[in-house]
């Protein structure tokens, strides 16, 4: 009851979405999946508050596009159809996941085809590879877009953040309330956008002091050291080093989900707290029960956006309540 209490309007909120890397369908199927997942987890949880969600402008940042240019470039190939069907399936069998409960372990145990063993690579390898400096090749070798945003020699990397930050500089315009919400290389983007908000001279003095008021990370590979050089503001002195817009930071990290293999931002990210550039950053693990091409797949965006933990996030952003999520950890 003390939920549904603390509404308030929700039609100045706009929730943008970042989506991650590898082959992505056109801008409006992607948009319209990845919408339904997040009502769903809202309609499961929250039925009450599904019009506050409604209510919001949802947003879709996409630079798909241009990453599917880029990998069929180097050769890859792309069935969207087929890519389209198997994330409406996917969704489907996530939409039938009830009670919420239901999203733990002993759930998880029976997805088919689970394997931690990436992730157990992920955990070893890196500290080992990012020693002797072949860090950049195996992030090459598991994501090529990811690794030509990171240090690419095309302009991908700004025509992809060009995207973002036109449909955030968009939302942040309406003078209204911002939550953004990122999954995994999108994470990164967003990362590097709002930094560039903060201290670009070109766009500092415009959006420097626009806030937003909530930033979700899901599946997010920045707890990663070696991704952190490639950051920007990584080489900056520290007054600079860090965005200076964002209130609160949610990070959500699936069990097995070998993207966000360091799965805590908060000891990362703790000098934005020190500097009181941030209000709070909160960790939390789930279990992502996302099925795709009849196997498991712990790093699936609808995965993380029908989750329990998801929804409560936003709907306890929509409500204008921050502050039950920190008590409820």
């Amino acid at each position: 009851a003390g939920m549904q209490a603390r509404m308030s309007t929700s039609s100045d909120c706009s929730i943008v979405l970042v989506h991650g890397r590898d082959f992505k369908p056109a801008e409006e199927d992607l948009r319209d999946i990845s919408y339904r997942a997040l009502r769903a987890g809202v309609r499961r949880d929250y039925p009450d508050c599904v019009p506050l969600l409604e209510d919001a402008q949802f947003e879709l940042a996409y630079y798909g596009d241009l990453t599917n240019a880029y990998l069929e470039g180097i050769g890859r190939r792309y069935d969207e159809q087929l890519d389209v069907g198997d994330r409406r399936n996917a969704h489907a069998a996530l939409r039938e996941i009830q009670p919420r409960k239901k999203f733990s372990i002993r759930q998880y145990d029976r997805v088919p085809g689970k394997s931690a063993l990436r992730e157990f690579a992920a955990d070893m390898l890196a500290p080992v590879l990012g020693a002797i400096g072949l860090t950049m090749p195996l992030i090459r070798l598991v994501s090529k877009d990811a690794a030509e945003y990171l240090a690419g020699k095309t302009d991908l990397a700004d025509k992809v953040r060009e995207r973002v930050r036109a449909k955030l500089c968009e939302a942040l315009d309406r003078d209204g309330r911002v939550l953004l919400l990122s999954h995994g290389l999108g994470c990164i983007v967003a990362y590097d956008v709002l930094w560039e908000l903060s201290h670009d001279e070109a766009l500092a003095p415009r959006y420097a002091e626009r806030k937003i008021e909530a930033w979700v990370t899901l599946g997010a590979p920045l707890g990663d050291m070696h991704v952190r050089k490639y950051l920007k503001g990584a080489d900056q002195q520290p007054e600079a080093r860090f965005p200076t817009n964002v209130i609160s930071w949610y990070n959500v990290a699936a069990e097995d989900d070998y993207t966000c293999h360091d799965n805590t931002l908060a000891d990362d990210f703790k000098k934005m707290l020190h500097q009181r550039l941030v209000s709070a950053v909160h960790d939390y693990r789930i279990y992502n029960l996302a099925v795709r091409y009849g196997k498991s797949n712990p790093h699936s965006s609808l995965g993380y956006l029908v989750h329990p933990r998801t929804a409560q996030i936003i709907v306890e952003w929509l409500q204008n309540s921050p502050g039950l999520t920190a008590l409820t950890e």
